[in-house]
């Protein structure tokens, strides 16, 4: 796997469950501000989009963008994160 490809997900898998982070967010945390696109590739390609959770990487405006199980499937991890999440605060 490439460095880029392994930075990328290591920065993925520092999101806390029922969060989300932006793709810009990603390529700050990598240190390359300009990568935004390059990390959607990146992520489209992920072998284990459950365990590496991709999905919890939206667009800077707030907006889901693409996943590539399908941004409704994206939408349903999201919400199901942020329940779990709020029963594990209690």
């Amino acid at each position: 796997m490439k460095n880029f490809a392994l930075r990328v997900y290591r920065a993925v898998l520092k999101i806390p469950l029922g969060q989300t982070r932006s793709y810009k967010w990603v390529a700050k945390e990598i240190g390359s501000a300009a990568s935004c696109r390059a990390i959607g590739q990146v992520l489209k390609k992920n072998p284990y989009p459950l365990i590496i959770p991709c999905h919890r990487v939206i667009k800077n405006d707030g907006s889901l963008g693409g996943y590539a199980q399908g941004v409704k499937r994206k939408k349903i991890l999201i919400d199901l994160e942020n329940k779990l999440a709020k029963c594990l605060r209690y």
